[in-house]
């Protein structure tokens, strides 16, 4: 069976797109796998597989899988190339849409500059929501590695999330301690770990170990998390760049009980043909 897919990015974070509406697909752990290799494969962070909806108020469903063949629950630079793709490809004529992934609605925009603008909801704070293993919700969360205590703020952006506050990003342990932390124990689904400097109120840099991937090039959830993570706790303003690096995203977020929005490009590399 041949199955068609599309090549493409969001600030080097990389995937494939495969459109299951005019296709018949069932990917599997084992399927996945082959196929992110980088050199025996296609190579991608994620593949984002595009379906019918199942409710009413969603255009399409959207199933994420990472690299590692596991399910996620959120991508925020997949879903900026799933809504390029969706439009380019003209499986829907709207410009604003609705889609289904995991347990939640996200809304999409495309821009006149043809970035893409996304709603990511409200960030979950309370530690079973994210989800994690604490006695009560707090800005900061202390977290033994061996002989050391690791301090982080942890998020729930649809995925869960873990942000580590550093003076210099480009000597943080982020490989390592990034590694480690995104299986702890107290993180009972794992957690991305994002590692954020702080340049001035307006501006951060990020680098964000994925579960399931390793270090990618952006993390659009890690994005938001990270400046939630810095507005509750650290003074940032109520828009803010986000540098990673592979590029920048802007991230808006006005506080307690609004919405995080992130825009940023989404990119086609190239188009080809797998047989599974």
């Amino acid at each position: 069976m041949n199955i068609n897919f599309t090549k493409m990015h969001g600030l080097g974070n990389d995937f494939i797109i495969i459109d299951g509406v005019h296709q018949t697909i069932q990917l599997n752990k084992k399927i996945v796998q082959q196929y992110a290799d980088r050199h025996l494969g296609i190579g991608f962070d994620q593949c984002l597989l595009i379906e019918k909806p199942s409710q009413e108020n969603a255009d399409f469903d959207v199933r994420i899988f990472n690299a590692d063949g596991s399910e996620a629950e959120q991508c925020g630079n997949g879903i900026r190339c799933v809504a390029r793709f969706i439009v380019d490809k003209k499986l829907s004529h709207k410009k604003d849409l609705q889609l289904a992934i995991a347990k939640n609605i996200i809304s999409t925009k495309i821009e006149t500059d043809d970035t893409v603008r996304v709603n990511m909801g409200q960030p979950q704070l309370q530690p079973q929501q994210i989800p994690m293993v604490a006695a009560q919700q707090a800005l900061s969360y202390p977290i033994r590695i061996e002989n050391n205590t690791i301090n982080v703020h942890a998020i729930g952006m649809g995925n869960p999330h873990a942000v580590i506050l550093v003076d210099d990003i480009q000597q943080a342990p982020v490989k390592t301690l990034g590694a480690t932390l995104t299986q702890h124990a107290c993180f009972p689904q794992g957690a991305n770990i994002g590692f954020m400097q702080i340049l001035n109120p307006q501006h951060i840099q990020l680098r964000v170990v994925e579960r399931g991937v390793g270090e990618t090039l952006a993390c659009g959830s890690g994005a938001c998390a990270a400046m939630v993570a810095g507005r509750l706790a650290h003074d940032l303003e109520e828009h803010v760049t986000v540098s990673l690096p592979g590029g920048d995203l802007k991230i808006a977020w006005a506080g307690h009980g609004a919405d995080v929005y992130m825009t940023g490009p989404a990119v086609f590399v190239f188009e080809g043909s797998i047989e599974i």
